[in-house]
């Protein structure tokens, strides 16, 4: 340890299996959830495809990843963060490979579901994972996290179609199953690693030691038993359910989540309405449309390469906040005031000034978290309540829509909620950890 914080060692100095595996998960996100969209009018040829459906599977995402965000923390309280990576892949491999071999829309829907729920799982593990193999390395591997997130929001649109066109629609859903499963393999092999170096532990132990362990029926040492060996004394963390309580009795944590509520309503809603508001309210083309959708999904990629590392390095989250809300409401309110279709692609490219909130929520989980354990149950937390807001924010403006006619109402109702969200964003950016934050408000330790 350095006096400033964790010892900077080479990236991939005994960590090239981890790297992998936070690549291949972080691509696994996002290349299952969209390579559905684009084929939706292939499978439609096969068998009829409700809108009823159609919307569910919309709705899914955001649904599953808040109730997986609750159920996650207490897988990997049993399992351990590596076990629990393996499963959640291992779903999203299976739910894939389903999706190419469903029969009707119910199975398509069950499939899907099953791809959500892994994604899910894996979303709230990814911030514990970065924090507990790369400490040194936050704001490189958030970078390299999230770029790969934002890059493989874009393929899968581009590919999918053709590969629909030539191969058909079940091996275009389905070929996305190989990054999924190949992301398994680094965790499998790193568990097995850690499984033979804690029994080479126990081998090597003194022999009173051994039969103490014996007696106490602990003559195995498991992988978090033999990490401690090697890096210090275990220290006891709060059950999931303890820290959640906690974690709901702090401000620093609703903060967090109502940031990451914030920017999952705001992609959340573009991906749902964008297209339509355009062509309704600014009169553009469908295709024009489908192109300015694109145009906001880019901006993600450039806040994805620098946000982690301004954070990390310059303690930025207050000024990257207000740029992106700020930024956001100044497209919003141009695309309500001015929609001429002349100039409705710099409005759309301000709104998209609000992927700046996505990599920055990620970063914030991670360093408002002294230990992995607590930061698990922080992306827990933090993502099962945004992802509540994401769920519920773009169904409410769709009514909103219906009831007045028009989008000048919800165009109003998304420049409010930015807004809203601002004094949360500036709080967030105080560097105070949840634990910190516990024991100065109760005056006894996390």
């Amino acid at each position: 340890m350095t006096a400033g914080g964790p010892e900077v060692r080479p990236l991939w100095r005994g960590r090239i299996l981890a790297v992998l595996g936070i690549v291949l998960v972080a691509f696994s996100l996002r290349s299952a959830v969209a390579s559905l969209s684009p084929v939706v009018d292939h499978v439609a040829r096969d068998f009829p495809m409700p809108a009823a459906v159609v919307g569910l599977i919309g709705t899914a995402p955001p649904v599953c990843f808040a109730l997986f965000g609750l159920l996650t923390p207490l897988m990997e309280r049993r399992l351990g963060l590596e076990r629990v990576a393996v499963i959640a892949l291992g779903a999203v491999t299976v739910g894939l490979v389903a999706r190419g071999l469903a029969v009707d829309a119910t199975t398509l829907l069950i499939a899907t579901a099953l791809v959500f729920a892994g994604v899910g799982m894996a979303n709230i593990l990814m911030p514990p994972l970065v924090k507990k193999y790369f400490p040194d390395r936050l704001g490189l591997m958030m970078t390299l996290y999230t770029t790969v997130m934002a890059f493989s929001t874009f393929l899968p649109p581009l590919i999918a179609v053709p590969a629909a066109d030539v191969a058909g629609w079940r091996v275009s859903l389905a070929m996305w199953a190989v990054f999924a499963l190949a992301g398994t393999i680094p965790w499998i092999v790193m568990l097995l690693r850690a499984r033979t170096e804690a029994t080479a532990v126990g081998a090597t132990a003194p022999p009173a030691e051994t039969e103490d362990a014996a007696a106490a029926g602990t003559d195995r040492l498991s992988f978090e038993d033999a990490t401690a060996l090697s890096t210090g004394p275990i220290v006891t963390a709060p059950s999931s359910s303890r820290a959640f309580s906690r974690l709901a009795r702090i401000p620093l944590a609703w903060v967090l989540a109502g940031v990451f509520g914030t920017s999952a309503s705001m992609a959340y809603t573009a991906f749902a309405w964008l297209p339509t508001m355009l062509v309704e309210h600014a009169g553009t083309t469908p295709q024009q449309a489908g192109f300015l959708l694109s145009l906001f999904a880019f901006t993600g990629l450039p806040a994805s390469l620098i946000v982690p590392v301004l954070i990390v390095r310059f303690q930025a989250t207050t000024a990257l906040y207000v740029i992106g809300a700020v930024g956001a409401v100044t497209g919003l309110l141009g695309l309500l005031l001015f929609p001429a279709p002349s100039i409705v692609w710099l409005w759309v490219l301000l709104y998209g000034l609000a992927g700046l909130l996505f990599p920055l929520a990620l970063v914030l989980i991670s360093i408002r978290a002294r230990e992995s354990e607590t930061a698990v149950a922080l992306s827990g937390f933090v993502q099962s309540c945004g992802y509540v807001l994401a769920a519920v924010f773009p169904f409410l403006l769709g009514v909103v829509h219906t009831a007045t006619g028009g989008w000048q109402v919800p165009l109003i109702v998304l420049t409010a909620l930015l807004v809203a969200s601002i004094p949360a964003g500036v709080y967030a950016g105080r560097p105070v950890t949840v634990e910190a934050a516990w024991e100065r408000r109760h005056g006894r330790r996390w």
